[in-house]
């Protein structure tokens, strides 16, 4: 099992503007045959180094990470990120 997890900060930190990317976000789960699992999480402490959501991904394969990569699904996800991103995301991706 590959686990993709993904935090963004945002550049309108509004509990609104991140509960709408949240949904953004979460509305991937059911669409994409090689998601096995999603999670959407919101910061609840709002430090400054913080960051306003936590994305959590499996799949079966890193050939399947792949596939997700590219899916149209997720490539409209991705351009909305680029829109509401602050900067860049930062990710960690592990087999367990």
């Amino acid at each position: 099992m590959i686990t993709h997890i993904v935090f963004f900060k945002l550049k309108d930190r509004s509990l609104e503007s991140i509960q709408a990317t949240a949904k953004v976000l979460s509305d991937m789960e059911g669409q994409i045959p090689v998601l096995k699992h999603i999670e959407v999480g919101l910061d609840i402490l709002h430090q400054e180094r913080s960051y306003d959501i936590a994305l959590v991904t499996k799949f079966d394969s890193l050939e399947d990470l792949s596939a997700y990569d590219v899916h149209p699904v997720h490539l409209e996800v991705k351009k909305h990120m680029k829109e509401v991103l602050n900067g860049t995301s930062v990710c960690v991706d592990f087999e367990s």
